[in-house]
């Protein structure tokens, strides 16, 4: 009796599907959406991307107007960097291409909220060489003559992902001009229709 006592003692309880799935829904979901900026607007999303095993990174980004549509887009390698320098290098790259096009009311929107923290309200970063791409990046911004910063995540921020993963294989700094690549163009579409990604809460930002 003693033995059958310590072999149930033992085993572990089995979940049902049911019981994960009650555990699923008990998570917080988060309705993700890219949206239109207003009439007069353009919006800028960017994106940088780091591949753990080389080290070598890329941008990318677009610019939309407030019928959402595509009216610019970039991406390039930028040799070795981390993730954290390759989104300050799209965003510097993209701010200069809005003003280079006249784009004076410009929303910006990335996936990285630390930085656009920092960024917006002047926070300090703790790594010099971080500081010193922020510091660029606000010597830029009094050119325009409105410039409103916001946070998406990720699902919401599709497009300048996957211009910024395009940027890898690419071997010279490439700019689409009113018309997207052919791999945009579902993305691009799912964003104008007002598309919803949900989105499980995860931990916190990590911080530079």
């Amino acid at each position: 009796m003693l033995g059958l006592i310590n072999i149930f003692r033992c085993q572990k309880p089995v979940q049902s599907p049911v019981c994960r799935l009650i555990r699923y829904f008990h998570k917080e979901i988060i309705p993700v959406e890219w949206k239109k900026p207003s009439i007069g607007w353009t919006k800028l999303n960017f994106d940088g991307s780091c591949k753990s095993l080389t080290g070598k990174a890329s941008i990318g980004g677009l610019v939309r107007n407030h019928n959402a549509e595509f009216l610019l887009g970039y991406a390039e390698s930028i040799g070795e960097a981390n993730s954290t320098i390759a989104e300050l290098t799209a965003l510097r790259r993209g701010l200069e291409l809005a003003r280079e096009n006249g784009w004076n009311d410009l929303w910006l929107e990335g996936d990285a909220k630390t930085l656009l923290e920092i960024i917006e309200k002047g926070r300090k970063a703790r790594c010099m060489e971080v500081e010193r791409h922020i510091s660029d990046i606000k010597s830029i911004l009094p050119d325009f003559n409105k410039c409103m910063v916001s946070h998406i995540y990720r699902e919401g921020n599709g497009a300048a992902h996957k211009f910024a993963q395009m940027g890898h294989d690419l071997d010279h700094p490439t700019i689409w001009r009113l018309i997207p690549p052919d791999e945009l163009v579902t993305q691009l579409l799912q964003d104008a229709q007002g598309t919803i990604v949900l989105r499980m809460k995860e931990t916190k930002d990590k911080s530079y």
